[in-house]
C-alpha cells in the first residue's frame, strides 16, 4: 500500500538516497539466505551431537564419541534466535507495499506444502520404525496426525509429530501479530509504532501472570523479531538513533532472557554452559544482520546462496526425528563423525526433493487458488446481508 506524507521518513531521518534499489536489494537477501541454513545447520548440530539424551541412537554419548562436536552442538540451540531475527527482517522486506491478502497467501504459500508432506513422511518413519526412543515413545495415532496438519497441535493439547515444530507455533504468533498491522497498511510510522506496542506488552507479560498475552507476545522470542524489523527499516531507509535504539533494547532484553534457555538446554547437554559464550553467539548473530542491513555485505552475489536458502526450511523440517532413524542405522558401521557427515548429505538430498518436488509445483498452485478466494472476496465485501 502506499504511503502517507506523513508517514515517509523525514529527510534528515533518512534521505532517499539511503533507500536501496532493486540491484542492492539482491544480494542481502541471499546473505541472510546463507545466514538461515548456517542457522538450520547449527540446530542440527545441537540435536545430532549438542544433545546427550538420546545415547541409544548412537549407541553411545555423543560427547565420548565426539567430544569436539559435541562442544560445539552443545551451542547449536542458539540458532533458532537466529532464525527468528531473520524472520522479522525478511518478512518485512518480503510483505512491504502488499496486502494483507497477499501477505497471508505469501505466508501459506511458504509454510504449508513443504509442511505437511514432512508430517506425513516423518509419520510414516515414526510409525513403521521397528526401534522406538526419544521423548513420546509410542507410534503416531491418526488424530495425532491431522491435528499436526493443522500447525497448531501444541496449543490443543496434542503433541508435535516432530519435536522441531515447536518454532513454528513462535512464527505463527509473530505472522498473526504482523497481519494484523499488514492489514492497516505498512509505513515507516505503524511498523515503528507496531514495534514499541510488541516490546511494551512483552516486558508486561513477562512480568504479569496473564497466559493469553504471554503466548500471544511470546516475550522470549519477541526481541529477535522486533529487532529484525528494526534491520529492516534501516535497510530500507537508512540508519538513525531510533532505530539503533530499538534494536539496542532488543539485544539487551534478549541477553536477559538467555538466561533461562541457558540453563534449560545444560540439561539437554548433560553438562553446564555459558551464558557468557550464548551472549558472544547472540551479539554475533545482531552484528552479521545489522551489517547486511546496512549494505556491508552487498558485494556477496554467490549464486549457491539462493540454493542454501531453498533448502533450509525443507532440512529443519525432517532433520531430527528422521535424521535420527538414519543415524541409528549407519553409527554402528561407520565412525561417528563419518555417520553425521553421510546423514547430513541423506538429509540435503531429502531437503531438496522436498523443495524440487513438493514447493516448486504445489507452492503456485495455492497461491493461484489463494489469490481466487481473496478475489470472491473483494468482489463480494461490499454486498450486503440481504443480498
Amino acid at each position: 500500500m502506499t504511503s502517507t506524507l506523513l508517514d515517509q521518513p523525514t529527510a534528515t531521518a533518512a534521505p532517499k538516497a539511503a533507500t536501496p534499489g532493486p540491484g542492492t536489494a539482491r544480494p542481502r537477501l541471499a546473505v541472510l539466505d546463507g545466514l538461515r541454513l548456517v542457522a538450520a545447520l547449527a540446530v542440527l548440530s545441537w540435536h545430532w551431537m549438542g544433545v546427550q539424551h538420546w545415547p541409544q541412537i548412537w549407541h553411545g554419548k555423543t560427547g565420548r564419541l565426539m567430544p569436539v562436536g559435541s562442544a560445539i552442538g552443545a551451542y547449536g540451540w542458539l540458532g533458532v534466535e537466529l532464525f527468528f531475527l531473520i524472520s522479522g527482517f525478511v518478512i518485512c522486506m518480503t510483505c512491504w507495499g502488499r496486502s494483507v491478502g497477499e501477505f497471508v497467501t505469501s505466508r501459506v504459500t511458504r509454510l504449508f506444502p513443504a509442511f505437511w508432506v514432512a508430517v506425513l513422511l516423518t509419520s510414516a518413519v515414526l510409525y513403521f520404525a521397528p526401534q522406538r526412543w526419544g521423548v513420546d515413545p509410542h507410534k503416531p495415532t491418526l488424530v495425532r496426525v491431522l491435528t499436526n496438519l493443522t500447525m497448531v497441535p501444541s496449543p490443543v493439547g496434542q503433541s508435535n509429530i516432530d519435536q522441531v515444530y515447536w518454532t513454528l507455533w513462535i512464527e505463527l504468533c509473530f505472522y498473526v501479530l504482523f497481519g494484523v498491522l499488514a492489514a492497516f497498511g505498512l509505513t515507516y510510522r505503524r511498523v515503528l509504532a507496531f514495534c514499541g506496542i510488541w516490546g511494551f506488552a512483552s516486558i508486561i507479560a513477562i512480568g504479569s501472570n496473564f497466559p493469553l498475552l504471554s503466548n500471544l507476545v511470546q516475550a522470549d522470542y519477541s526481541w529477535y523479531f522486533i529487532a529484525g524489523i528494526a534491520f529492516f527499516l534501516i535497510h530500507k531507509y537508512g540508519p538513525n538513533l531510533l532505530l539503533f535504539g530499538m534494536v539496542g533494547f532488543c539485544w539487551l532484553m534478549s541477553l536477559d532472557r538467555i538466561q533461562s534457555m541457558v540453563q534449560t538446554n545444560s540439561g539437554g547437554a548433560e553438562r553446564p554452559l555459558s551464558w557468557r559464550v550464548a551472549a558472544v553467539v547472540i551479539t554475533l548473530s545482531f552484528a552479521l544482520v545489522g551489517a547486511i542491513a546496512l549494505g556491508a555485505m552487498n558485494g556477496v552475489r554467490w549464486r549457491w546462496l539462493t540454493v542454501a536458502g531453498t533448502l533450509t526450511y525443507p532440512l529443519y523440517l525432517v532433520h531430527q526425528e528422521i535424521g535420527f532413524e538414519i543415524i541409528n542405522r549407519l553409527s554402528p558401521h561407520l565412525p561417528p563423525y563419518a555417520t553425521v557427515a553421510v546423514s547430513l548429505g541423506v538429509m540435503l538430498v531429502t531437503a531438496w526433493l522436498l523443495h524440487r518436488l513438493v514447493e516448486r509445483p504445489l507452492g503456485p498452485l495455492l497461491k493461484r487458488g489463494m489469490a481466487r478466494s481473496f478475489a470472491q472476496v473483494r468482489a463480494n465485501g461490499h454486498l450486503g446481508s440481504g443480498s
